[in-house]
């Protein structure tokens, strides 16, 4: 979007500005997002500022909200990361910030991840309810992995799988993942799920906020989701007595499992649609190639 479009949409008083998020705004979206409890690194903030266009409000020059996006392809894109300080929370800034992203993604198919304050500003915008995500994280300790299907193995991912990791993360969240999946392989540690030298399952451990993060976890679908738990319980078991976050999307049959591996639920969030029925969005995406653990909230 213009930047002249962005002072259009969004007129404001003198001290209060609006404008595209810049490189210089790391250190201060950094500092809201503590303010807020938000456990985000300077490193998380880089990494989104990298991958999406994004929105930022400015007072006397400090950051006091921003909202990003995240384009997929031609007709697909994500919202997060729209938070506002809380000496500015009621005066229609998330709500401005958000006008912008939406004129930025303009008729493409739009998600996000809301929490229950967050989902009457998206409805009002147009959103609705197409699904939801839990959210498990805890220091783990003594986890035994699952045992692997009969003839399937594990193994690190190289540079040469990262084609067809990008493939079934695509089929997997109904996304082209291309980009996104490009930037994040560089920055995390994989693991690879074959059978018969054909790959039926991949996750990714990267370092994030108070620990690390596993996201996202896709694999072919098995019998009380076996493949997904070993995908999942081979970083469990590396990273004992670390701290470890997964959110997982609704559906599966991993919840009683990751609570008896040590992580507690601690978050559920909604899932939104915009520019296309909820009905059509409510289910996963591939019938077969199954997503069992997100990138992030914000970047699906």
């Amino acid at each position: 979007m213009k930047q002249e479009s962005v002072a259009n949409v969004l007129s404001s008083p003198t001290n209060l500005q609006y404008r595209k998020f810049a490189p210089a705004d790391i250190q201060g979206a950094h500092a809201l997002s503590t303010a807020l409890g938000w456990p985000y690194r300077p490193e998380d903030w880089e990494f989104s500022a990298d991958t999406a266009i994004a929105f930022v409000a400015e007072e006397s020059g400090v950051v006091i909200g921003t909202a990003f996006c995240w384009k997929f392809g031609s007709d697909r894109a994500a919202v997060g990361h729209v938070i506002v300080s809380s000496a500015h929370q009621g005066q229609g800034i998330g709500r401005k910030l958000m006008e912008a992203v939406l004129e930025e993604l303009g008729p493409r198919i739009t998600f996000l991840h809301a929490t229950p304050a967050g989902r009457p500003l998206y409805e009002k915008l147009g959103f609705n309810v197409c699904g939801s995500l839990e959210q498990y994280q805890g220091n783990v300790d003594e986890v035994m992995p699952p045992p692997l299907l009969e003839g399937e193995r594990l193994r690190t991912g190289t540079p040469e799988d990262f084609p067809y990791i990008i493939e079934l993360a695509s089929r997997a969240s109904g996304l082209e993942r291309d980009a996104l999946l490009s930037g994040l392989l560089k920055r995390g540690e994989s693991v690879v799920l074959e059978r018969d030298s054909e790959t039926v399952g991949f996750s990714v451990l990267r370092r994030f906020g108070r620990g690390h993060v596993i996201g996202p976890v896709v694999a072919l679908r098995s019998r009380g989701d076996a493949r997904a738990r070993a995908l999942i319980g081979h970083w469990l078991t590396r990273q004992e007595g670390e701290f470890i976050r997964i959110d997982v999307p609704s559906g599966t049959s991993l919840t009683d499992w990751l609570s008896d591996q040590g992580l507690k639920r601690v978050d559920t969030c909604s899932k939104m649609v915009r520019n296309a029925s909820a009905g059509a969005y409510s289910g996963a995406p591939d019938p077969v190639c199954r997503l069992y653990g997100l990138i992030s909230q914000a970047m699906l």
